[in-house]
């Protein structure tokens, strides 16, 4: 059993699922209308009332999923989160009223993870579209069966446009139109590559596209369908009405008026600006997305190894040398003990990538490579998981004091040791077969056979230089002979 909490820039909602043997089944979901964007002030920060309504609701989240046998919670974090200055202040304060690990998540990340959603509820093979309109991003997805072949990311959304060109919850014919423009100039650019030609059915996958598809078809407004017709009547219907406060449609909760017009608005640039004759609503998405991954991971097909792997491929990056790196830090780290195993993964996902900055330059290639790896779009991985995997990539050699801080937690400071030494000892040409005997307490205990150094010349020269680069950040570095 799954829960996927999203902390969108509207809502905060979660919904709990079990994998059946074909389907994720939904059991339980939740929905709270925090609208964390509106929350954000001038300076761009969250207000001291957005985050106290925001973790009000995540302790009230924690308490509901309580009640279930869970193997896995995953919450990320939307556009409000990626927007706010202060995230990262607030961040360790969410975590602790959901008691979860947050993510928050790039644009990208955020479509694939919608399309992933999407993709599972449907048949496979048909060429599609995904538009997910939320409250503060846009998501384009393109792809076919189960594989995305492109996604973008829009930083437009339905808060953001409706307190923009809806002031105080006004409507008229010229704020509308104003708002149709702005939402169709971002998407303008990219629209040749996600016109009819290019796809052959189109689903709108957001809350706010399905609550638009139900107050058409319960008004009968245009064709009944999500077309540029019916979304033109039902703009021609606010318009009427004058104010957001005014609104009275079967189908349309009062609680949702304020920010569903600018949603209308954006979805009209879209439809317009794409030329799509007919956007299908379907009951799957961001959350759907993520327990998919969750069930993928529990059965060992993490895309995160694709990912990896797709890039250190596009860096020419040599897959033997990488991959024995990877399974010798992996050995290494296990003699180390580390208290827990939240680094494993990211350690030998750094092996693999450890080489790829060489591409950029044979001089200071580490720094190369940790820029690339923070920096990559890599999907399946979050903003945290690249940052540490960053860290562990600058750290592969020479000085250790550009990480020094980062070193005061033990089991980061033993996958720093293991991925250093198993490139030293990729370079010294000792084999898996002769990895030597480690330890990491308060010192750093290195065991190695004598005939071992004696056939491998380099080798000592190599953790000479280890034992000083620890020595410099205060770890006593110690090396035995064994016979």
């Amino acid at each position: 059993m799954f829960a996927a909490v999203d902390l969108g820039s509207n809502s905060f909602r979660f919904a709990v699922g079990k994998y059946d043997g074909d389907e994720i089944k939904v059991l339980k979901s939740a929905r709270e209308p925090i609208r964390l964007a509106a929350g954000l002030d001038p300076s761009g920060n969250l207000t001291p009332a957005a985050q106290q309504a925001a973790l009000d609701c995540l302790r009230s989240f924690r308490q509901q999923l309580a009640a279930y046998q869970l193997d896995a919670v995953r919450v990320v974090a939307t556009s409000a989160l990626r927007q706010a200055r202060n995230a990262a202040a607030f961040l360790p304060l969410a975590e602790e009223a959901m008691g979860a690990p947050i993510e928050i998540i790039s644009g990208e990340e955020e479509g694939r993870l919608i399309y992933m959603g999407v993709a599972n509820a449907l048949s496979a093979g048909e060429r599609r579209l995904v538009v997910d309109i939320g409250g503060g991003s846009t998501e384009l997805i393109l792809g076919r069966g189960l594989d995305i072949e492109r996604v973008e990311s829009f930083s437009v959304g339905t808060v953001k446009q409706s307190l923009s060109f809806f002031v105080g919850g006004r409507v008229d014919a010229v704020s509308f139109d104003a708002a149709i423009l702005s939402a169709r100039s971002h998407f303008e650019d990219a629209a040749p590559a996600y016109t009819p030609q290019n796809w052959k059915n189109a689903y709108g996958s957001s809350g706010t596209i399905r609550a638009l598809a139900e107050i058409i078809a319960r008004n009968k407004l245009g064709d009944g369908r999500l077309s540029l017709k019916s979304l033109e009547a039902l703009k021609d219907r606010f318009i009427a009405f004058g104010h957001v406060g005014r609104a009275e449609l079967p189908g349309l909760r009062p609680d949702r008026a304020g920010t569903l017009v600018g949603g209308l608005a954006i979805l009209i640039g879209v439809v317009a600006e794409l030329g799509i004759e007919v956007l299908n609503p379907i009951e799957a998405g961001l959350r759907l997305g993520v327990m998919w991954d969750l069930y993928h991971r529990s059965q060992h097909r993490d895309r995160r190894d694709d990912s990896a792997r797709t890039l250190a491929g596009k860096f020419h990056v040599d897959p033997q040398r990488a991959q024995n790196v990877a399974a010798i830090a992996d050995t290494l780290f296990t003699q180390l003990k580390p208290a827990s195993e939240n680094y494993r993964q990211l350690l030998g996902w750094s092996g693999l990538l450890h080489e790829t900055g060489m591409a950029v330059s044979q001089t200071g290639y580490h720094k190369h490579a940790a820029y690339l790896v923070e920096n990559a779009d890599l999907p399946g991985f979050t903003t945290r998981e690249q940052k540490l995997m960053g860290r562990l990539v600058l750290a592969q050699k020479g000085n250790l004091r550009k990480v020094d801080e980062h070193l005061v937690d033990t089991d980061f400071a033993k996958a720093v040791l293991a991925l250093r030494l198993a490139i030293l000892l990729m370079h010294a040409k000792v084999g898996a077969e002769a990895v030597p005997r480690l330890r990491m307490k308060s010192r750093i205990e290195i065991e190695v056979q004598r005939d071992i150094l004696a056939g491998h010349p380099t080798l000592s020269y190599w953790l000479e230089k280890e034992q000083e680069w620890w020595d410099e950040v205060g770890v006593d570095f110690g090396v035995k002979t064994s016979a």
